[in-house]
């Protein structure tokens, strides 16, 4: 087990709604650090039972963006959140039913894998970030525009490394666990996510995009995009998920922090009937790279600055987004920005991330 110094105990579950109250510490903290950073934010902290807390601070963006305010029912592109909001919960959903077996070579039971270099991983090392696979994507400069020629590009290329003996995040392991989760589940992602997790859990505002003009107008814009003339708002900013048409397990999920909590809560506290409760959060959220750094769960990270012992557990979204639970704790935390509209400097968002988790878990 790694060490490191003792870091700040964390609050009492008695503290979380005095923290959490209007005006309170975390609310201070957030404004300050959204002030900082430059850009807005909305956040909220919850336990097993809903929200405890949150508030909203800054504007939507630059231009006509600075005359609106985020708030709760404030779209985001969730960015690489999708790989836990969206793709997660339906792996678990088949892996629970017996369909999709961890620990197996996709090449030994899956006919796309086989005899191709992604036939030698398994499902278990695609949702650890242990696959070996390219760290990086450049499908359109690889593999053209094509939809079919990408999934089958990212099929058929070479791992970057031996399986199993490297951690390194690649949003390649979720474009491939795409493919599987669709064939497996027979329907796309989008449907699939509907279905079994957000339909389930009432998030009636999370969905892939692109969005109709209403659902934009509460929608936080993202970066500049040169062929539009404008920033993108609505649209997937994710390159790789726009080109394989705005739906992937990588990025391309829009949501709001109401419906996140409802999210984060049933992880700590499953509904009965959720299909990829129980056994499946167990699985996830517990170290899967054997002493490998940084720790990993499955498709879930050890929050950086943390022991893996203390279960905290993290993924973050590369437009600004981020959220986190820690079972042991029974306690869930959201940070929403648009920071990408801004520019792509994460220094200042990572010090008041940091400083959030600190406050709300220890």
């Amino acid at each position: 087990m790694s060490q490191r110094a003792p870091g700040p105990e964390a609050p009492g579950a008695d503290r979380l709604p005095g923290l959490a109250a209007p005006g309170g510490e975390l609310d201070r903290l957030v404004g300050d650090g959204a002030r900082t950073v430059g850009a807005g934010a909305v956040w909220a902290v919850g336990d097993a039972g809903g929200t405890l807390g949150g508030g909203a601070h800054g504007v939507l963006g630059q231009g006509p963006y600075a005359r609106l305010r985020p708030g709760p029912d404030t779209l985001y592109d969730l960015a690489s959140l999708t790989k836990v909001v969206a793709l997660w919960p339906c792996a678990g959903v088949l892996w629970q039913s017996g369909r999709l077996p961890l620990d197996e070579p996709l090449g030994h039971w899956w006919p796309p894998a086989a005899g191709r270099p992604t036939g030698a991983v398994t499902a278990r090392q695609l949702l650890a970030h242990t696959a070996g696979m390219l760290p990086y994507t450049r499908f359109e400069q690889l593999y053209g525009r094509e939809y079919a020629a990408i999934r089958a590009g990212v099929l058929a290329a070479p791992l970057h490394r031996t399986p199993g003996t490297v951690v390194e995040y690649t949003d390649r392991a979720a474009v491939l666990l795409t493919h599987l989760v669709e064939d497996l589940g027979g329907a796309p992602l989008d449907e699939l996510a509907a279905r079994l997790a957000w339909v389930p859990l009432g998030m009636a505002d999370t969905r892939y995009g692109p969005l109709d003009a209403t659902l934009t107008a509460r929608t936080a814009p993202t970066e500049y995009e040169e062929a539009v003339g404008a920033p993108l708002c609505g649209v997937v900013h994710d390159p790789s998920a726009r080109l394989l048409g705005g739906v992937s397990g990588n990025a391309g999920a829009f949501s709001t922090a109401r419906d996140l909590a409802r999210f984060l809560t049933a992880v700590l506290a499953p509904p009965p009937g959720l299909r990829w409760g129980g056994a499946w959060i167990d699985e996830s959220l517990r170290e899967q790279t054997g002493g490998l750094l940084p720790a990993r769960g499955l498709s879930w990270l050890y929050a950086p600055g943390t022991d893996p012992a203390e279960g905290t557990f993290v993924h973050y979204g590369f437009t600004g987004t981020g959220f986190w639970v820690s079972r042991r704790l029974g306690r869930w935390a959201l940070l929403l920005t648009n920071k990408v509209h801004y520019d792509r400097d994460i220094e200042r968002l990572t010090e008041l991330r940091n400083a959030f988790r600190r406050a709300v878990f220890g």
